[in-house]
């Protein structure tokens, strides 16, 4: 029989892992290091070699060569040898597709979602809870958005988005309590700054169907999430918000044209997908003591 995984099915990232289970004897340290590699390559930092995938992984630079090779005989990886780096390879992205296919909503909901993009000028994304970040799985956009250009699989964080707030509401209380300590832990000055404002959210979203972000992951967009559903099998969390750049709104415009309009979309797709309304609990306000 199978072992059950010890941890959350969330986790924060191959590398937390990876770095948790020296004395798991079941653990497959090698694919983790493998994986921690793969995951070295963000937006931005698209073209790695070896010495800087080490430094940015902690792992040793002969074992990271070994990884990258076979990564690259494998086609998750591809060598450029004029510049003897690495990019990702496009069998990567095989990895993806068994999820978004399962997420089939997203094609019901994407022409509804780029009516309202057009409509206001700005985003509309759906996105999924991953840990302490959501993960874009579908988004729409009007011609110029701006210097914020959502994509399929990008990541945000969690505490301070409209986005991650409005999924962490629909979450059964044992595991919003748990994915608040896990951002405690993972950066309590973060939460330090962000918890009030979080918990606001999650309230916003209790009373009103959704919640706002006055441009406090990227100062130059607003933005408004309304929570979707909470997929009990799964566990899977998803929200879907707007972004719009700040020059674009007029003053209370957010709050009571987009945010409403954006919480009847959210009751559209549950409508057509046959999710119920999530019943959201008002959330407590216990303090987290983050030692700081």
């Amino acid at each position: 029989m199978a072992r059950p995984p010890s941890r959350s099915p969330h986790p924060t990232s191959a590398a937390a892992v990876l770095a948790e289970s020296a004395d798991d004897a079941a653990f497959a340290t090698t694919l983790a290091k493998g994986l921690v590699v793969l995951e070295a390559f963000k937006a931005g930092s698209t073209l790695l070699g070896n010495m800087e995938l080490s430094t940015l992984t902690g792992i040793p630079r002969p074992t990271v060569a070994r990884l990258t090779h076979t990564l690259a005989e494998l086609g998750y990886l591809r060598y450029d040898p004029a510049r003897a780096k690495y990019h990702v390879g496009a069998r990567a992205l095989r990895l993806a597709h068994p999820l978004l296919a399962d997420l089939q909503f997203r094609q019901f909901a994407r022409p509804m979602m780029q009516e309202l993009a057009q409509s206001v000028r700005g985003t509309v994304s759906i996105g999924l809870l991953d840990a302490t970040s959501m993960i874009y799985v579908e988004t729409a956009r009007s011609g110029d958005v701006g210097p914020h250009a959502p994509d399929i699989g990008m990541p945000i964080p969690v505490v301070m988005t409209a986005m991650g707030r409005a999924a962490a509401s629909t979450l059964p209380p044992p595991d919003a309590a748990r994915l608040e300590r896990r951002i405690a832990a993972e950066d309590s000055e973060l939460w330090s700054a962000f918890q009030d404002r979080y918990r606001a959210g999650l309230a916003q979203c209790v009373s009103r169907g959704f919640c706002t972000c006055w441009g406090e992951y990227m100062a130059s967009i607003h933005a408004v999430a309304a929570p979707l559903f909470h997929a009990t099998e799964t566990r899977q969390s998803f929200s879907i918000n707007c972004g719009i750049p700040a020059f674009r709104l007029q003053p209370g415009q957010l709050e009571s044209e987009i945010g409403p309009r954006l919480a009847a979309l959210a009751d559209s797709i549950r409508a057509i997908v046959g999710q119920a309304t999530p019943a959201l609990p008002a959330r407590k306000t216990k303090k987290i003591n983050t030692g700081t």
